[in-house]
């Protein structure tokens, strides 16, 4: 693996980890408040567009960080709407 390749593949690893602790605290505390939805949805728009990126470079970090990240974005999204719809948003 060349030095670029690691560094990719840190950067990757950091960037896609750093969305569990706020799962995490969601999971446990149900509350989204304090979450844009507009950020998430615009973070997540991107990050989406960084998935077919990677596969049009068929880069295979970009494609498997950005894809554990948008589930991860996914997941956080799907808690922020149904507190929204519920009224808690």
């Amino acid at each position: 693996m060349s030095l670029v390749t690691l560094i990719g593949v840190v950067a990757a690893f950091c960037t896609t980890i750093s969305y569990i602790p706020q799962i995490r605290k969601i999971w446990a505390t149900g509350e989204t408040e304090d979450i844009s939805l507009k950020m998430f949805l615009i973070l997540t728009t991107g990050i989406a567009l960084w998935v077919v990126y990677g596969v049009l470079q068929t880069d295979a970090v970009i494609i498997l960080a950005n894809s554990v990240s948008l589930a991860f974005l996914c997941a956080i999204l799907f808690f922020k709407l149904r507190n929204v719809f519920r009224g808690r948003g």
